[in-house]
Protein backbone atom coordinates (compact mmCIF):
# COMPACT_ATOMS: atom_id res chain seq x y z
CA UNK A 1 0.00 0.00 0.00
CA UNK A 2 1.46 3.46 -1.38
CA UNK A 3 1.64 6.02 1.63
CA UNK A 4 -1.17 8.57 1.06
CA UNK A 5 -0.42 13.06 1.64
CA UNK A 6 -1.96 14.21 4.64
CA UNK A 7 -4.31 17.07 4.06
CA UNK A 8 -4.08 18.57 0.69
CA UNK A 9 -7.41 17.72 -1.13
CA UNK A 10 -6.80 19.99 -3.75
CA UNK A 11 -2.94 20.47 -4.70
CA UNK A 12 -3.69 22.98 -7.20
CA UNK A 13 -5.61 25.29 -4.60
CA UNK A 14 -2.44 24.49 -2.20
CA UNK A 15 -0.12 25.34 -4.66
CA UNK A 16 -1.63 28.68 -5.69
CA UNK A 17 -2.01 29.78 -2.06
CA UNK A 18 1.32 28.91 -1.28
CA UNK A 19 2.73 30.96 -4.25
CA UNK A 20 0.43 33.87 -3.03
CA UNK A 21 1.95 33.53 0.34
CA UNK A 22 5.23 33.74 -0.73
CA UNK A 23 5.05 37.11 -2.97
CA UNK A 24 2.24 38.83 -0.62
CA UNK A 25 5.09 37.63 2.57
CA UNK A 26 0.97 37.10 3.88
CA UNK A 27 0.70 34.35 6.38
CA UNK A 28 -1.95 32.08 7.36
CA UNK A 29 -3.34 30.86 11.02
CA UNK A 30 -1.55 27.39 11.67
CA UNK A 31 -3.57 24.06 12.68
CA UNK A 32 -1.12 22.46 14.84
CA UNK A 33 2.76 22.74 15.08
CA UNK A 34 4.02 23.99 11.78
CA UNK A 35 7.22 22.81 9.89
CA UNK A 36 9.73 24.77 7.60
CA UNK A 37 11.29 23.51 4.67
CA UNK A 38 14.32 24.39 2.67
CA UNK A 39 14.91 24.67 -0.50
CA UNK A 40 18.27 25.64 -2.16
CA UNK A 41 17.85 26.00 -5.88
CA UNK A 42 19.89 26.99 -8.26
CA UNK A 43 18.13 30.27 -9.24
CA UNK A 44 16.27 30.97 -5.99
CA UNK A 45 15.79 30.16 -1.97
CA UNK A 46 12.78 29.59 -1.32
CA UNK A 47 11.62 28.92 2.38
CA UNK A 48 8.39 27.28 2.98
CA UNK A 49 5.84 26.76 6.08
CA UNK A 50 2.97 24.12 6.24
CA UNK A 51 0.63 23.03 9.83
CA UNK A 52 -0.13 19.83 11.23
CA UNK A 53 -2.29 19.78 8.23
CA UNK A 54 -0.13 20.26 5.43
CA UNK A 55 -1.39 23.31 4.94
CA UNK A 56 0.51 26.41 3.15
CA UNK A 57 0.92 29.21 5.80
CA UNK A 58 4.16 31.17 4.95
CA UNK A 59 7.13 31.02 2.79
CA UNK A 60 9.70 33.92 1.33
CA UNK A 61 12.38 33.54 -1.71
CA UNK A 62 15.14 35.08 -2.48
CA UNK A 63 17.40 35.03 -5.93
CA UNK A 64 20.22 33.15 -5.56
CA UNK A 65 23.21 32.01 -7.39
CA UNK A 66 24.90 29.85 -4.54
CA UNK A 67 24.05 26.55 -5.74
CA UNK A 68 25.45 25.41 -9.13
CA UNK A 69 24.71 21.57 -10.86
CA UNK A 70 23.54 20.29 -7.37
CA UNK A 71 26.96 21.63 -5.59
CA UNK A 72 26.61 24.47 -2.96
CA UNK A 73 29.15 26.89 -4.29
CA UNK A 74 28.63 29.49 -1.90
CA UNK A 75 28.45 28.11 2.16
CA UNK A 76 28.42 32.05 2.99
CA UNK A 77 25.74 33.07 0.89
CA UNK A 78 23.55 30.16 1.06
CA UNK A 79 23.67 30.59 5.27
CA UNK A 80 23.30 34.31 4.80
CA UNK A 81 20.26 33.39 2.78
CA UNK A 82 18.54 30.79 4.80
CA UNK A 83 19.40 32.86 8.37
CA UNK A 84 17.70 35.93 6.78
CA UNK A 85 14.42 33.90 4.89
CA UNK A 86 14.32 31.59 8.23
CA UNK A 87 13.90 35.03 10.20
CA UNK A 88 10.81 36.50 8.10
CA UNK A 89 8.81 34.26 8.13
CA UNK A 90 9.48 33.66 11.85
CA UNK A 91 8.55 37.00 12.66
CA UNK A 92 5.02 36.86 10.49
CA UNK A 93 4.32 33.94 12.17
CA UNK A 94 5.44 34.65 15.64
CA UNK A 95 7.03 30.94 15.82
CA UNK A 96 10.73 30.45 16.73
CA UNK A 97 11.25 27.58 14.15
CA UNK A 98 14.64 24.94 15.58
CA UNK A 99 14.56 22.59 12.94
CA UNK A 100 13.76 22.19 9.45
CA UNK A 101 13.55 19.52 6.38
CA UNK A 102 16.00 20.33 3.23
CA UNK A 103 15.58 19.34 -0.06
CA UNK A 104 18.35 17.49 -2.32
CA UNK A 105 18.63 17.27 -5.80
CA UNK A 106 18.65 12.96 -6.80
CA UNK A 107 21.89 11.57 -7.17
CA UNK A 108 24.17 13.73 -5.38
CA UNK A 109 26.69 12.31 -3.65
CA UNK A 110 26.60 11.76 0.29
CA UNK A 111 29.24 14.46 0.39
CA UNK A 112 27.59 17.22 -1.16
CA UNK A 113 24.17 16.00 0.69
CA UNK A 114 25.84 16.74 4.09
CA UNK A 115 26.74 20.45 2.98
CA UNK A 116 22.77 21.44 2.17
CA UNK A 117 22.13 19.68 6.04
CA UNK A 118 25.40 21.52 7.24
CA UNK A 119 24.01 25.08 5.66
CA UNK A 120 20.78 24.75 7.30
CA UNK A 121 22.74 23.52 10.80
CA UNK A 122 25.26 26.94 10.22
CA UNK A 123 21.97 28.93 10.24
CA UNK A 124 21.04 27.22 13.87
CA UNK A 125 18.77 24.84 12.78
CA UNK A 126 18.37 21.14 12.96
CA UNK A 127 17.78 18.51 9.93
CA UNK A 128 14.26 17.01 10.49
CA UNK A 129 14.66 15.06 6.77
CA UNK A 130 16.76 15.26 3.83
CA UNK A 131 14.02 15.61 0.76
CA UNK A 132 14.69 14.33 -2.68
CA UNK A 133 13.24 17.01 -4.53
CA UNK A 134 11.04 14.81 -7.07
CA UNK A 135 9.85 12.95 -3.95
CA UNK A 136 8.72 16.65 -2.31
CA UNK A 137 7.00 17.46 -5.65
CA UNK A 138 5.30 14.28 -5.65
CA UNK A 139 4.31 15.09 -2.25
CA UNK A 140 2.57 18.43 -3.12
CA UNK A 141 0.98 16.84 -6.04
CA UNK A 142 -0.39 14.30 -3.58
CA UNK A 143 0.97 11.32 -5.75
CA UNK A 144 3.41 8.67 -4.90
CA UNK A 145 3.79 6.99 -8.30
CA UNK A 146 4.44 8.62 -11.65
CA UNK A 147 6.79 10.64 -13.74
CA UNK A 148 8.06 14.22 -11.83
CA UNK A 149 10.22 16.45 -15.12
CA UNK A 150 11.51 19.37 -12.80
CA UNK A 151 13.21 21.44 -15.17
CA UNK A 152 15.62 24.39 -13.05
CA UNK A 153 17.59 26.80 -14.33
CA UNK A 154 20.45 24.91 -14.73
CA UNK A 155 19.48 21.13 -15.35
CA UNK A 156 16.42 19.22 -16.65
CA UNK A 157 15.62 16.26 -14.10
CA UNK A 158 13.52 13.32 -15.01
CA UNK A 159 12.47 10.92 -11.94
CA UNK A 160 9.58 7.82 -11.88
CA UNK A 161 8.83 7.61 -8.54
CA UNK A 162 7.20 4.22 -6.90
CA UNK A 163 5.82 4.61 -3.49
CA UNK A 164 6.54 7.70 -3.10
CA UNK A 165 10.21 6.72 -3.95
CA UNK A 166 12.30 7.96 -6.18
CA UNK A 167 12.97 4.75 -8.50
CA UNK A 168 14.61 6.37 -11.35
CA UNK A 169 16.83 9.74 -11.80
CA UNK A 170 18.41 11.26 -14.44
CA UNK A 171 19.24 15.18 -14.77
CA UNK A 172 21.10 16.76 -18.03
CA UNK A 173 22.49 20.13 -18.59
CA UNK A 174 19.86 22.13 -19.74
CA UNK A 175 17.59 24.76 -18.56
CA UNK A 176 16.22 27.97 -17.61
CA UNK A 177 19.65 28.87 -18.14
CA UNK A 178 20.01 27.80 -21.31
CA UNK A 179 16.69 29.84 -22.58
CA UNK A 180 18.61 32.72 -21.66
CA UNK A 181 21.37 32.01 -23.15
CA UNK A 182 19.49 31.20 -26.45
CA UNK A 183 17.29 34.79 -26.03
CA UNK A 184 20.71 36.89 -25.96
CA UNK A 185 22.14 35.58 -28.91
CA UNK A 186 19.23 35.98 -30.79
CA UNK A 187 18.50 39.40 -29.88
CA UNK A 188 22.03 40.43 -29.23
CA UNK A 189 21.27 41.75 -25.41
CA UNK A 190 23.57 41.48 -22.38
CA UNK A 191 22.69 37.64 -20.14
CA UNK A 192 21.01 39.82 -17.85
CA UNK A 193 18.72 41.42 -20.13
CA UNK A 194 17.86 38.13 -21.61
CA UNK A 195 17.06 36.94 -18.43
CA UNK A 196 14.66 39.85 -17.52
CA UNK A 197 12.78 39.42 -20.39
CA UNK A 198 12.63 35.76 -20.19
CA UNK A 199 10.67 36.51 -16.65
CA UNK A 200 8.83 39.64 -18.58
CA UNK A 201 5.28 38.39 -19.35
CA UNK A 202 4.46 41.47 -21.17
CA UNK A 203 7.51 40.28 -23.83
CA UNK A 204 5.76 36.37 -23.45
CA UNK A 205 5.69 36.56 -27.38
CA UNK A 206 8.82 37.06 -28.51
CA UNK A 207 10.40 34.57 -26.01
CA UNK A 208 8.13 31.29 -26.98
CA UNK A 209 9.35 30.79 -30.73
CA UNK A 210 12.81 31.43 -29.73
CA UNK A 211 13.17 29.21 -26.68
CA UNK A 212 11.07 26.33 -28.13
CA UNK A 213 14.28 24.34 -29.81
CA UNK A 214 15.87 24.09 -25.78
CA UNK A 215 12.19 22.87 -24.73
CA UNK A 216 12.52 19.98 -27.94
CA UNK A 217 15.82 19.46 -26.08
CA UNK A 218 14.80 19.17 -23.15
CA UNK A 219 11.69 16.93 -24.23
CA UNK A 220 14.25 14.72 -26.09
CA UNK A 221 16.31 14.16 -22.61
CA UNK A 222 12.77 13.08 -20.97
CA UNK A 223 11.73 10.78 -23.85
CA UNK A 224 15.29 9.35 -23.39
CA UNK A 225 15.05 9.03 -19.73
CA UNK A 226 11.17 7.10 -20.29
CA UNK A 227 12.25 4.85 -22.78
CA UNK A 228 10.88 1.58 -22.11
CA UNK A 229 9.65 2.66 -18.97
CA UNK A 230 5.62 2.01 -18.63
CA UNK A 231 3.96 5.60 -17.26
CA UNK A 232 0.87 6.73 -17.87
CA UNK A 233 1.21 10.16 -16.51
CA UNK A 234 4.15 13.63 -16.62
CA UNK A 235 4.32 15.65 -14.20
CA UNK A 236 6.05 18.85 -15.32
CA UNK A 237 7.18 21.21 -12.48
CA UNK A 238 10.28 23.87 -12.06
CA UNK A 239 10.02 27.53 -12.51
CA UNK A 240 11.38 27.16 -16.43
CA UNK A 241 8.32 25.16 -17.38
CA UNK A 242 5.98 27.79 -17.03
CA UNK A 243 5.69 28.77 -20.86
CA UNK A 244 2.49 28.48 -22.22
CA UNK A 245 3.45 26.26 -24.67
CA UNK A 246 5.96 23.98 -22.62
CA UNK A 247 3.23 20.67 -22.14
CA UNK A 248 2.70 20.22 -25.18
CA UNK A 249 6.13 20.28 -26.13
CA UNK A 250 6.79 17.65 -24.09
CA UNK A 251 3.17 16.16 -24.84
CA UNK A 252 4.53 15.74 -28.72
CA UNK A 253 7.64 14.70 -27.53
CA UNK A 254 6.96 12.00 -25.14
CA UNK A 255 3.95 10.68 -26.30
CA UNK A 256 1.95 10.51 -23.33
CA UNK A 257 -0.62 13.21 -21.07
CA UNK A 258 1.17 15.83 -19.58
CA UNK A 259 0.07 18.10 -16.61
CA UNK A 260 1.22 21.11 -15.26
CA UNK A 261 -0.10 22.55 -12.08
CA UNK A 262 -0.23 25.93 -11.25
CA UNK A 263 2.41 27.92 -10.59
CA UNK A 264 5.29 25.21 -10.99
CA UNK A 265 7.83 26.82 -9.39
CA UNK A 266 6.59 26.30 -5.32
CA UNK A 267 5.70 22.87 -6.41
CA UNK A 268 8.99 21.57 -4.83
CA UNK A 269 9.52 24.02 -2.15
CA UNK A 270 5.84 23.35 -0.97
CA UNK A 271 6.32 19.62 -0.55
CA UNK A 272 9.35 20.01 1.47
CA UNK A 273 8.17 20.49 5.01
CA UNK A 274 5.35 17.84 4.56
CA UNK A 275 4.55 14.72 5.91
CA UNK A 276 2.58 11.83 4.43
CA UNK A 277 0.72 9.31 6.56
CA UNK A 278 2.38 6.98 9.36
CA UNK A 279 5.48 9.42 9.56
CA UNK A 280 4.23 10.89 12.72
Amino acid sequence: MTPAIKGIEAPEAAIRRFAELVRSGAVDEPAGEPRLGIDLGTANIVVSVVDAANRPVAGDWAHSTVVRDGVVVDWAGATSAVRRLTHAVESRLGHRFASASVSVPPGISDGDTRVFRNVAGAAGLDVDEVVDEPVAAARALGISDGCVIDIGHGTTGVSVLSGGRTVLSVDEATGGHHMSLVLAGAYRIEYEAAEAMKKDPARRDDVVGVIRPTLEKMASIAADALAGIEVDLVYLVGGSSSFPNAPDVFAGRLGRPVVRPAEPLFVTPLGIPMRVVGDD
